[in-house]
């Protein structure tokens, strides 16, 4: 028998939640994410649990066993259960009644086996039991273990039950699939007769989801088959997957860690407001956005906005324009953040006032960054006399 192991499953918490189900004679199955990350060795950040339990039941038990529960969903069978600081969701085993794309509604269920039917992808419906027994009521382990992103029965139906989940095989074919043995054919066929169904979609969740593939280590296959299926044109109008490829080379060449906005911008016109990103997100993506248009020098980047943006820059634009980073790169803008700019506005006062003296200084400055800001303050000085 398939055992599933981690630090995760043996912690106190996940235990003594877990046991406050079984103890009370339900089923309590750690599933999802937190079982398919185990099996594969990979991280595991949140325990999710699914029970024969009904969701007024979680409360009560939760309650009795001296923990904090929190209905955060409990129209849909999910309760929120804090143990030690940790939160878990615990959701009751459910089965579709009727979908519309974008919701379900859905009746409680007795049978794990109902649950897993109605999850999208096969590695994702995968439970363990609290010693570590693996629960595979649909024998997804093989998939999973084959590095294969299958939707569960029939495809077409699957994506008509929820068509963010078009985007989700793509982020996990990203994350989890082997780019060796290419993407299943019936997904791909059932995603092109459904593209159309992304346009139902909040574009909240279309962003969430994009950032998530973008932080993927390889996202390049993924991205250009959304491309050839007619995806990204949907949910990125105008956008390219061309310069990825390019993008993810010269990231590695400099040990950049992998960033999804840089990423997007690589695609070319990305809005990021659009995409319901938070301000911060947006104003990065904009700043880079911004830079690329710009006709500012790398050195002069540096020295403006710092050797992050510059370094980001230097790979965007090498991927844009299909060209290899410049010898020296990072000592150069590590000269160009350093130096500092010396004339100040009190050495041309009072010959300049106004908007003229900031028109000389910057123009002074842009001389200096032309220079390798090798000029002194003197010889900057000295060249307005001419």
């Amino acid at each position: 028998m398939t055992r599933v192991t981690g630090h995760w499953l043996e912690a106190a918490d996940t235990q003594q939640v877990m046991a406050m189900l079984e103890q009370a004679g339900h089923q309590a199955l750690a599933v999802g994410g937190c079982v398919r990350n185990a099996l594969l060795g990979a991280g595991v950040t949140d325990v999710d649990i699914s029970t024969d339990a009904r969701p007024e039941r979680v409360m009560v038990l939760a309650a009795a066993a001296g923990l904090r529960a929190v209905p955060t969903g409990i129209d849909h069978g999910t309760v929120t259960v804090v143990a030690q600081g940790t939160g878990f969701e615990i959701t009751t085993f459910r089965a579709d009644v009727e979908t519309d794309g974008r919701r379900a509604v859905v009746r409680f269920s007795d049978d794990v086996a109902e649950d897993a039917v109605r999850r999208d992808f096969t590695m994702n419906a995968l439970y363990a039991d609290r010693a570590g027994r693996l629960v595979d009521p649909l024998g997804g382990l093989p998939d999973l273990l084959a590095r294969r992103v299958r939707f569960i029965e029939d495809a077409d139906r699957r994506i008509r039950e929820d068509y963010l989940r078009i985007l989700r095989f793509f982020r996990f074919s990203a994350w989890y699939g082997d780019p060796e043995t290419g993407m299943d054919s019936d997904a791909l066929a059932a995603i092109a007769e459904n593209v159309g169904g992304l346009e139902t979609l909040s574009r909240e969740r279309v962003g969430s989801e994009l950032v998530k593939l973008m932080s993927a280590p390889d996202p390049c296959v993924a991205v250009s088959v959304m491309e050839r299926t007619g995806v990204l044109a949907q949910v990125l109008p105008g956008c390219t997957a061309s310069a990825l490829g390019p993008l993810l080379h010269l990231e590695a060449g400099l040990g950049l860690a992998a960033d999804p906005l840089r990423r997007l911008a690589a695609l070319g016109a990305v809005d990021p407001a659009s995409l319901r990103l938070s301000r911060q997100k947006q104003r990065q993506v904009a700043l880079y956005q911004r830079l690329i248009a710009s006709t500012d020098s790398l050195p002069a980047i540096a020295h403006h906005h710092g050797i992050d943006p510059a370094r980001d820059l230097a790979v965007l634009r090498g991927a844009l324009l299909d060209q290899p980073l410049p010898e020296g790169l990072e000592a150069t803008l590590d000269r160009a953040a350093r130096a500092r700019f010396p004339v100040t506005a009190r050495d041309l006062m009072p010959a300049y006032q106004g908007a003229e003296l900031g028109e000389v200084l910057e123009c002074l400055r842009a001389r200096w960054i032309a220079s390798g800001f090798v000029l002194d303050r003197q010889s900057l000085l000295d060249s307005l006399k001419g």
